[in-house]
């Protein structure tokens, strides 16, 4: 899927409107991290650099149509600003009349910020008016929101239609790296797919079983595959879908498909709850699986270590919990320790678990988008990305 790049287009003098994923997390209205505004930063300093006048949009949290005043991005504009080292205009809005009078005013290299795009509700809804009116501010877009490409919302579908539409530097990373992933490997290929239900992620693990030479499950959905083998999942609520489900996969040619031969059990679903290492043949009845045992974290260290190509989505237990972040812990030490691999994590919680670790320059990509790299795993066509000019 080869979009038209950002990077070859002569914007001197234009106006780019940059849709990007600023939903930071913040706690008491600070952002503690602000991996997503530095992930943007390239593409806003190509566009400065080139004369540009940027005018940055992103949406933040779920205010549902509404303004709400915990939800604006007062905070994001401010260390926006101090991340550039230049004045960041408060360009308002979204909607109404005040984002075209300041853009009006911006100079060549000038920067400005619209107010969160999800208090205005044709955002969510696509609304062609919506569309039309962010398209009226600018000259040229720019998609540079991974972590919102599988939304059609106005700003990431709707827009592209009216504008000429690139794919920013970050955007074009990451369709890069995951799209290499699972096609460019010229060795073995390993999938680590963790999570709660197999049903959740099925259509992504059937998906990778066809791309990929082994798959090792970990997380909760651990106890749906031995209850398909006719052994215990412990106390988890194991539905009929899930089962059938990983009797889908395990029955499905392809990938060799590797399930933890021990894990560690818990009698509660509580971060001090006791922790037992069990093989996989005996996890007791009232026991809830939380990560993957010692023995399992060993072998699944030396899969990991012989491949060239690594591709990571969901841990391999609470590792939240001290208790039970050994088995991730574990997996992402193999992945960083194997140099000649080309590694790629798929965000939200993997991305935690490698950054928590201090391992995310041993990687060679983690991914800002949690739900977008997770459909674009599963073969979906991701809206905000087919939205955008094809390269000729």
């Amino acid at each position: 899927m080869s979009k038209r790049s950002i990077k070859d287009v002569d914007v001197a003098g234009k106006t780019v409107l940059v849709r990007v994923d600023f939903n930071v997390p913040t706690r008491g209205g600070v952002i503690s991290d602000d991996s997503r505004i530095r992930a943007a930063l390239p593409t806003i300093k190509l566009l400065r650099e080139g004369g540009a006048k940027v005018v940055v949009c992103s949406h933040f949290g779920r205010p549902k149509g509404q303004i709400v005043e915990e939800m604006r991005l007062t905070a994001v504009r401010e260390r926006l600003a101090e991340l550039l080292d230049t004045d960041v205009a408060n360009a308002s809005g979204p909607s109404g009349t005040t984002p075209s009078e300041v853009v009006s005013t911006l100079k060549s290299g000038e920067v400005a910020l619209l107010e969160n795009l999800r208090f205005e509700p044709g955002e969510e809804a696509n609304d062609a008016e919506f569309s039309k009116h962010l398209a009226g501010l600018a000259d040229i877009y720019v998609n540079d929101a991974f972590g919102a490409a599988h939304r059609a919302h106005a700003s990431t579908a709707g827009v592209a239609a009216h504008l000429p539409a690139y794919a920013g530097l970050l955007m074009e990373r990451e369709l890069e790296m995951l799209g290499s992933s699972l096609e460019g490997s010229t060795g073995a290929t390993v999938a680590i797919v963790g999570g709660a239900k197999v049903a959740d992620k099925i259509q992504v693990l059937l998906h990778l079983a066809t791309k990929v030479d082994t798959i090792l499950v970990g997380g909760g959905m651990v106890a749906a595959f031995y209850v398909a083998q006719g052994m215990s999942g412990g106390a988890a609520e194991v539905t009929e879908e899930d089962t059938d489900a990983a009797k889908r996969l395990l029955s499905s040619s392809g990938a060799n498909v590797v399930l933890p031969a021990d894990v560690v059990t818990a009698p509660e679903f509580n971060e001090n709850s006791q922790a037992s290492v069990c093989d996989a043949s005996d996890v007791p009845i009232d026991g809830l699986i939380l990560d993957i045992g010692p023995r399992s974290s060993k072998e699944y260290a030396r899969i990991i270590s012989l491949v060239d190509t690594v591709i990571w989505n969901g841990p391999m237990g609470v590792f939240e919990w001290p208790n039970f972040a050994k088995g991730s812990k574990s997996v992402a030490k193999a992945v960083a320790a194997n140099k000649k691999a080309t590694s790629v994590i798929g965000g939200g919680s993997t991305a935690e678990v490698v950054g928590s670790l201090d391992l995310v320059d041993q990687i060679t990509h983690v991914s800002t988008g949690g739900g977008a790299s997770l459909e674009f795993l599963e073969g979906k066509i991701l809206p905000g990305v087919a939205a955008l000019d094809d390269a000729i």
